[in-house]
């Protein structure tokens, strides 16, 4: 997907997010800010938010603000069109209090986003159809156990798309958890506590989701590197603790064999780059657990050399040494290497 990782930006905390947003200055990447949460308000609200949407609109960001009936009076603007004007806002998030005739005008007007739980596919077509971009953007769930299913998620982003919306969803961070829960910000239930680059690609390969941001406000360096790495060159990073005799597996580019079953992932070139140099010797012929990476000993002939990720529990074998371990947090990339996919071990 050549669509950049958006992210969400909170008035309370800019300051200590500008760091990570100026990684990603230039690029166009959309930017989720809300215009009405109540516990930001502040003597000086109105003009922090206009100074941070002006902010995000030089660095080249395009912001889609979140907005309410009030949001208009509270800025002491006579319309939202003239307030994204001012603000230099891309796209307006809309809250509750519209009725559909008015947003059907917005969109004529500028990008909107509806709330894509509570929107119809049949009203997200008839948006679609009064003219301009029409998005839907799912909710982020702040309370572990609340957040959507996959199947819900599923079957909703598909009936929306095919009424004409482009579909946007939230990942959790890893770095400076939203209070005041501080348990991750994501659309998906079983997202939270993944590493973020895991449900990046879960919801890009999975859910065919047209655009992903991050809904907490710190994400790290490193996975913005490995978002980005997947994005450019549709390469999956997976986190692994390797044995140190097998270092030289980190760094690798590899692909999942075609014929590979759903269970496991066989990496292609393992064998033809003679990673080790020597005859595997058995050891640590151990059960192999989810998430396991193991080798094939000298005692299997001619498979000796061959690398394999588990993605689910297997026995002990005396011709197959388990050599890494994918974490738990990362466990979700292992299921969305594609068949004929390319991915890389990365330390964690």
């Amino acid at each position: 997907m050549s669509e950049p990782l958006g992210y969400s930006v909170y008035l309370t905390s800019f300051e200590a997010q500008r760091a990570m947003l100026e990684r990603s200055a230039g690029t166009g990447a959309k930017v989720f800010l809300s215009l009405h949460i109540s516990e930001e308000f502040a003597p000086d609200y109105c003009a922090n938010a206009e100074r941070v949407c002006l902010w995000l609109a030089e660095a080249g960001f395009r912001t889609i603000a979140d907005v309410s009936v009030k949001t208009v009076s509270q800025f002491g603007e006579p319309d939202l069109v003239r307030l994204a004007k001012r603000f230099r806002i891309w796209a307006l998030r809309i809250d509750y209090g519209f009725t559909e005739a008015e947003i059907a005008a917005l969109a004529r007007e500028m990008p909107i986003a509806v709330n894509a739980s509570t929107t119809s596919p049949e009203a997200g077509r008839r948006l679609a159809s009064a003219g301009g971009l029409v998005m839907a953007m799912h909710n982020f769930y702040p309370r572990p156990e609340t957040g959507l299913d996959a199947d819900f998620l599923l079957e909703s982003t598909r009936a929306l798309q095919e009424a004409g919306l482009r579909v946007l969803a939230f990942v959790p961070g890893d770095q400076s958890l939203r209070g005041p829960v501080h348990a991750g910000l994501p659309t998906l239930e079983e997202h939270r506590g993944q590493i973020p680059s895991a449900c990046y690609a879960d919801m890009v390969l999975r859910f065919g989701m047209d655009g992903v941001f991050v809904g907490d406000p710190g994400l790290s360096a490193g996975e913005q590197r490995r978002i980005r790495r997947f994005q450019e060159e549709g390469v999956l990073s997976i986190p692994a603790a390797l044995d140190p005799a097998y270092a030289g597996l980190y760094g690798q580019v590899f692909t999942c064999r075609p014929d590979s079953p759903s269970w496991l992932v066989r990496f292609t070139e393992s064998r033809e780059y003679s990673c080790f140099g020597e005859a595997v010797e058995p050891r640590h012929c151990v059960s192999r657990g989810r998430g396991s990476i193991t080798v094939d000993n000298r005692t299997y002939g001619r498979y000796s050399g061959e690398v394999q990720l588990l993605r689910r529990e297997a026995p002990p074998d005396s011709r197959v040494n388990v050599i890494g371990q994918v974490p738990d947090s990362a466990l979700l990339l292992a299921d969305r290497i594609p068949r004929g996919g390319s991915f890389t071990l990365v330390e964690p």
